[in-house]
Protein backbone atom coordinates (compact mmCIF):
# COMPACT_ATOMS: atom_id res chain seq x y z
CA UNK A 1 0.00 0.00 0.00
CA UNK A 2 0.98 3.33 -1.22
CA UNK A 3 1.79 5.98 1.96
CA UNK A 4 2.68 9.75 1.95
CA UNK A 5 4.30 11.90 4.51
CA UNK A 6 4.80 15.45 4.09
CA UNK A 7 6.57 17.57 6.33
CA UNK A 8 8.01 20.98 6.59
CA UNK A 9 4.99 23.72 6.60
CA UNK A 10 5.09 26.44 9.18
CA UNK A 11 4.16 29.94 9.21
CA UNK A 12 6.62 32.57 7.69
CA UNK A 13 6.75 35.89 6.81
CA UNK A 14 6.51 37.41 3.46
CA UNK A 15 10.48 36.94 1.56
CA UNK A 16 11.35 33.91 3.37
CA UNK A 17 11.41 30.52 2.51
CA UNK A 18 10.52 27.08 3.28
CA UNK A 19 11.31 23.92 2.04
CA UNK A 20 8.28 20.70 2.02
CA UNK A 21 9.53 16.74 1.94
CA UNK A 22 7.55 13.85 1.14
CA UNK A 23 8.56 10.54 2.52
CA UNK A 24 6.59 7.58 -0.13
CA UNK A 25 6.58 4.02 0.50
CA UNK A 26 4.82 1.48 -0.88
CA UNK A 27 5.92 1.13 -4.69
CA UNK A 28 7.61 -1.20 -6.40
CA UNK A 29 9.29 0.40 -8.91
CA UNK A 30 10.29 4.29 -9.47
CA UNK A 31 7.99 4.75 -12.78
CA UNK A 32 5.41 7.32 -11.41
CA UNK A 33 4.85 10.50 -11.15
CA UNK A 34 5.21 12.95 -8.20
CA UNK A 35 3.66 16.27 -7.50
CA UNK A 36 3.09 19.40 -4.97
CA UNK A 37 -0.22 20.22 -4.88
CA UNK A 38 -2.20 23.18 -2.36
CA UNK A 39 -5.37 24.10 -1.58
CA UNK A 40 -6.74 27.81 0.47
CA UNK A 41 -9.91 27.80 2.31
CA UNK A 42 -12.98 28.27 -0.73
CA UNK A 43 -10.37 27.69 -3.32
CA UNK A 44 -10.09 24.36 -5.80
CA UNK A 45 -6.78 22.12 -5.16
CA UNK A 46 -4.25 23.00 -7.75
CA UNK A 47 -1.03 21.85 -9.23
CA UNK A 48 2.02 23.47 -7.85
CA UNK A 49 5.05 21.72 -8.97
CA UNK A 50 5.37 18.26 -10.28
CA UNK A 51 8.37 15.55 -11.45
CA UNK A 52 6.93 13.35 -14.02
CA UNK A 53 8.04 9.76 -14.44
CA UNK A 54 10.53 10.72 -16.69
CA UNK A 55 12.34 13.74 -14.92
CA UNK A 56 10.45 16.50 -16.54
CA UNK A 57 9.07 19.07 -14.36
CA UNK A 58 6.63 21.38 -14.54
CA UNK A 59 5.40 24.66 -12.64
CA UNK A 60 2.36 26.69 -12.39
CA UNK A 61 2.67 30.15 -13.51
CA UNK A 62 2.19 31.78 -9.96
CA UNK A 63 5.48 29.87 -8.49
CA UNK A 64 7.93 29.71 -11.39
CA UNK A 65 10.81 31.05 -10.59
CA UNK A 66 9.92 31.21 -6.86
CA UNK A 67 9.68 27.51 -6.16
CA UNK A 68 12.07 24.75 -6.99
CA UNK A 69 10.69 20.60 -6.90
CA UNK A 70 13.38 17.95 -6.81
CA UNK A 71 13.29 14.23 -6.01
CA UNK A 72 15.87 12.07 -4.27
CA UNK A 73 15.56 8.61 -5.32
CA UNK A 74 17.73 6.85 -2.67
CA UNK A 75 15.16 8.02 -0.13
CA UNK A 76 12.09 7.94 -2.09
CA UNK A 77 11.59 11.73 -1.36
CA UNK A 78 10.10 14.42 -2.80
CA UNK A 79 10.82 18.23 -2.17
CA UNK A 80 9.55 21.67 -2.89
CA UNK A 81 12.16 24.66 -1.73
CA UNK A 82 9.63 27.73 -1.41
CA UNK A 83 11.54 30.92 -1.82
CA UNK A 84 9.98 34.47 -1.69
CA UNK A 85 6.59 33.38 -0.41
CA UNK A 86 3.93 35.51 -0.76
CA UNK A 87 0.79 35.85 1.63
CA UNK A 88 -1.23 34.29 -1.44
CA UNK A 89 0.70 31.35 -1.00
CA UNK A 90 -0.79 30.36 2.74
CA UNK A 91 -2.49 27.28 1.56
CA UNK A 92 -2.41 23.01 2.79
CA UNK A 93 0.48 21.86 0.57
CA UNK A 94 -0.27 17.89 -0.09
CA UNK A 95 1.92 15.27 -2.12
CA UNK A 96 0.57 13.21 -4.51
CA UNK A 97 1.91 10.50 -6.86
CA UNK A 98 0.12 8.53 -9.92
CA UNK A 99 -0.47 4.78 -9.71
CA UNK A 100 1.67 4.43 -12.89
CA UNK A 101 4.05 6.52 -15.82
CA UNK A 102 2.83 9.96 -16.20
CA UNK A 103 4.61 12.85 -18.23
CA UNK A 104 4.20 15.09 -20.98
CA UNK A 105 1.94 17.59 -21.50
CA UNK A 106 -0.23 19.75 -18.54
CA UNK A 107 0.38 16.39 -16.55
CA UNK A 108 0.50 18.33 -13.36
CA UNK A 109 -3.59 17.68 -12.86
CA UNK A 110 -5.15 16.78 -9.49
CA UNK A 111 -7.15 14.20 -11.80
CA UNK A 112 -4.36 12.37 -12.79
CA UNK A 113 -2.77 11.28 -9.34
CA UNK A 114 -4.13 8.61 -6.72
CA UNK A 115 -2.18 9.04 -3.80
CA UNK A 116 -2.56 11.87 -1.64
CA UNK A 117 -0.51 12.97 2.22
CA UNK A 118 -2.32 14.12 4.76
CA UNK A 119 -1.33 18.00 3.71
CA UNK A 120 1.38 20.35 5.67
CA UNK A 121 0.06 23.89 6.33
CA UNK A 122 2.05 26.92 5.00
CA UNK A 123 0.84 30.18 6.10
CA UNK A 124 2.52 33.48 5.19
CA UNK A 125 2.41 36.82 6.65
CA UNK A 126 2.81 39.80 5.38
Amino acid sequence: QVHLVESGGGSVQAGGSLRLSCVVSGYTDSNYAMGWFRQAPGKEREGVACVGSNGGTRYSDSVKGRFTVSKDNAKNTLYLQMNSLKPEDTAMYYCATTRSGLYGGDFCRKEFFHYWGEGTQVTVSS
